[in-house]
């Protein structure tokens, strides 16, 4: 192929390109939507993948998001590749937002600590990754509590339009295929027809010349 890819991406630049795509956010979703509504699994599969992964990608457990999505993915009967398309939900553009409304969710559930600070406010550097885990879980705390509500219903609304889209799909790319072998099988006939009727000329012609010649 003239302009096929020179080489295959790794997993983890797949990965890296879905949680930052190289084109525009819209172009990636209009691609993640086409790959997910051809998926070959069950619109439950689908829709529960997807919605595995966008629960993940609201929980705070950064770097645990694919492995999180692919489990439970697993437990409820969903479509490992789905999930891993859901986590796409999770950008650096929703990022900021999640964190904020899932820590000030957990919080108004827990009641606010004084030790808590908000998730926008932490300085995310190599020197985080090493502070004790006891300094870090007054605000991984409410951020937990509130990304599995707010996950929960991420994934539950997506569930439902993802499931609905995949039969609303399948049904148009049925109707599509059933109306092609319908014009394949009418050319079919008419070709016939044409056939048909070009052999009864032809003999009707060739009894004619038959006929005028018996009488000469």
């Amino acid at each position: 192929m003239l302009f096929a890819r020179r080489a295959r991406p790794s997993l983890p630049q797949r990965l890296r390109i879905a949680a930052w795509p190289r084109r525009s956010f819209r172009r990636s979703f209009v691609y993640y939507k086409h790959r997910v509504l051809r998926l070959e699994a069950s619109p439950h599969a689908i829709a529960a993948g997807v919605a595995a992964g966008a629960f993940a990608s609201c929980t705070p457990l950064v770097g645990f998001h694919f492995l999180l999505s692919f489990a439970l993915a697993w437990l409820i009967g969903g479509s490992l590749i789905a999930a891993a398309f859901g986590t796409a939900v999770g950008n650096p553009l929703t990022f900021p937002f999640i964190w904020l409304s899932s820590f000030q969710l957990g919080e108004v559930i827990l009641g606010r600590s004084e030790n808590s600070v908000s998730p926008l406010d932490l300085e995310f550097s190599v020197d985080l990754m090493w502070n004790s885990f006891a300094t870090l879980w007054p605000t991984l705390k409410p951020m937990l509590i509130g990304g599995v509500i707010i996950g929960s219903v991420v994934g539950g609304v997506l569930y439902v339009l993802v499931r609905s889209a995949v039969l609303v799909s399948r049904s148009l790319r049925e109707a599509r295929l059933q109306a092609a072998m319908e014009s394949a099988a009418a050319l079919r006939h008419a070709r016939a027809l044409d056939a048909a009727t070009a052999l009864r000329t032809e003999a009707e012609v060739d009894v004619s010349k038959s006929v005028s010649a018996a009488k000469d």
